[in-house]
């Protein structure tokens, strides 16, 4: 084997051997993201990989390829599984373990049997599809961050492109038994393309998770702790500075009575209150309004492209909804009520703060004949 064969190998191992070190460092500074450790313990496993291959390499023996074809499926699997969890959140173990033993299954059978040359094209195509696989999940989270995440999908393609030319190279050539390391350009190619797709994701992973550690530090700013609705400032950021639009309706609500429940439960009750009428505005309003806690026992929605009758529905369903809600507190359910009052954008209401002041005059009404009912603002 070539001099520079052995050099490509050695820049892989250390730039994965710095690159796990990175992510790992990178993960510990917070223990959020776990996608970042899953892909740490990925590249950590494939660095060993590339020392024993390399061994493999000067002395062919059958015992240390499959140690080698071992350790790649388990980097392999958990960098698989750190994109799924990156996209959906949960726990990629099942995922990992079901992909280590599927490969193992398929390559090392002929490897062990004599069959090298079929067991590496079996490597290459396995270790392909993890790629491709890995890429999917990113590609379909890339919403999320649309440019990073690209560029990830692309490298991580481009390097599963390389291990596919690894194997039909071999299949071109016959060699289903070798006695040793293939030795062609394409894996040379491949050597090239993993040094370029480790150092280029790990950077756009880095990249990632500082995007992505901001937007929480920026959604955590904007939503309201307790009910996970958006807080004052996020609302006012939304519609504060915008003239108000004629079909927009505002609806205030205020719970009735809301300090004797604290007075009475004590206030772990009055926050599972405030937690359960959150649930029933997103239950009612969905995606289609601007849900918010005001402070305290006051909430808002703001409803766009709406007439009177449609928020008049909407606030009279969340009223009868919120009604009808047992509430256990203390080994005992109880019920509480809620006032509503709406105001519409219009001539006489250009601003915000206007619709707001309209939509808390109606609510005042509502409170003054008896509560527990929704007015709509003259």
């Amino acid at each position: 084997m070539a001099p520079h064969y052995h050099t490509l190998l050695l820049a892989i191992g250390l730039a994965g051997f710095c690159l796990s070190a990175t992510l790992f460092a990178s993960w510990m500074s917070a223990r959020v993201e776990r996608f970042l450790l899953s892909w740490s313990i990925g590249i950590g496993f494939i660095v060993p990989a590339v020392i024993v291959y390399s061994v493999y390499v000067e002395h062919p023996i059958v015992a240390v390829a499959c140690l080698a074809f071992v350790l790649q499926f388990l980097g392999f699997a958990f960098i698989y599984g750190a994109a799924y969890r990156f996209r959906s959140g949960k726990s990629g173990r099942q995922r990992i373990a079901a992909v280590f033993l599927a490969c193992s299954a398929i390559a090392l059978p002929p490897l062990a049997s004599g069959y090298d040359g079929v067991g590496f094209i079996a490597l290459n195509l396995l270790l392909a599809g993890c790629l491709v696989a890995t890429a999917r999940e990113y590609w379909q989270g890339r919403a999320e961050a649309p440019l990073p995440l690209t560029g990830i999908v692309m490298l991580y393609l481009l390097t599963a492109v390389s291990f596919l030319l690894c194997a039909g190279v071999l299949i071109h050539d016959g060699q289903w038994v070798m006695g040793h390391a293939p030795e062609n350009w394409a894996e040379n190619l491949n050597l090239i393309a993993a040094i370029m797709g480790i150092t280029g994701i790990g950077a756009m992973s880095l990249a990632l998770n500082q995007w992505r550690v901001a937007g929480n530090h920026q959604r955590a700013a904007m939503t309201d702790a307790l009910t996970g609705l958006l807080n004052r400032r996020a609302l006012f950021d939304t519609y504060g500075d915008e003239p108000v639009k004629p079909h927009t309706a505002a609806i205030a609500f205020d719970l009735d009575s809301f300090k004797s429940v604290n007075d009475r439960h004590g206030h772990a009750a009055g926050d599972a209150v405030l937690k359960v009428f959150a649930e029933v505005l997103r239950d009612v309003c969905g995606t289609a309004a601007c849900a918010a806690r005001l402070g305290g026992e006051e909430f808002i929605v703001v409803l766009d492209r709406t007439m009177p009758e449609r928020a008049q529905r909407i606030a009279e369903r969340v009223r009868m909804d919120f009604a009808a809600k047992l509430i256990p507190i203390g080994g005992r359910s109880i019920t509480c009520t809620v006032s509503a009052g709406i105001a519409m954008g219009g001539e006489d209401c250009a601003s915000f703060d206007s619709l707001l002041s309209n939509a808390d005059k109606a609510l005042y009404i509502s409170k003054r004949n008896g509560r527990n009912r929704v007015s709509l603002a003259a």
